[in-house]
């Protein structure tokens, strides 16, 4: 029997996995409901990812992509003269305003490194890729701060359903960004 060229498969499996969070939940996830949403054998997903937690990895460095790609290359940042309070108040609005199940599907996934220790280095490094960026502006300790806030805004939002309010954001924002004594 000759053995399919299948190239893509690996990327086809992390994509079906966070399908399938982002419909049942990571409760929902195992091999064989991966298998099936990526249309591939059941000895694809074990091949790929011999255990849920380096799936699930896979899956949460993949969508992790979402915040830090829109800080990254959403360009105003690059500039050392730009407003970071109003940036990052801006960007995490238009983050927040896309599609939310993929806003709650990174959340999910990051969250659920409280309970899988395997899932907090990748964890860690959005929250480091992401102060590496904003360490341009300010010294790292803020930028964690930076990060920190954001993180407990965007999940008060998805948590109470409310709407997200710029205006509160960028005060909150340029408060952590006050020096003391400034």
């Amino acid at each position: 029997m000759t053995r399919r060229y299948d190239p893509d498969r690996r990327q086809r499996i992390i994509d079906a996995a966070i399908r399938v969070v982002g419909r049942s939940g990571i409760a929902g996830l195992s091999h064989r409901t991966v298998a099936a949403e990526a249309d591939v054998p059941l000895g694809s997903t074990t091949y790929h990812f011999v255990s849920l937690d380096e799936l699930l990895t896979a899956a949460l460095r993949q969508a992790n992509e979402g915040f830090a790609a829109l800080i990254r290359d959403g360009g105003t940042l690059a500039d050392p003269a730009s407003d970071v309070a109003d940036e990052l108040a801006r960007l995490t609005g238009v983050w927040l305003a896309g599609e939310r199940t993929g806003v709650e599907l990174e959340y999910e996934l990051y969250l659920a490194a409280l309970r899988r220790p395997a899932l907090r280095p990748v964890a860690a490094e959005w929250t480091d890729a992401v102060c590496d960026i904003l360490s341009a502006h300010t010294d790292p300790t803020t930028a964690r701060a930076l990060v920190a806030l954001l993180d407990g805004i965007c999940l008060q939002v998805l948590l109470t359903g409310a709407d997200y309010d710029e205006q509160y954001a960028r005060e909150m924002l340029a408060r952590v960004m006050r020096r003391p004594g400034g």
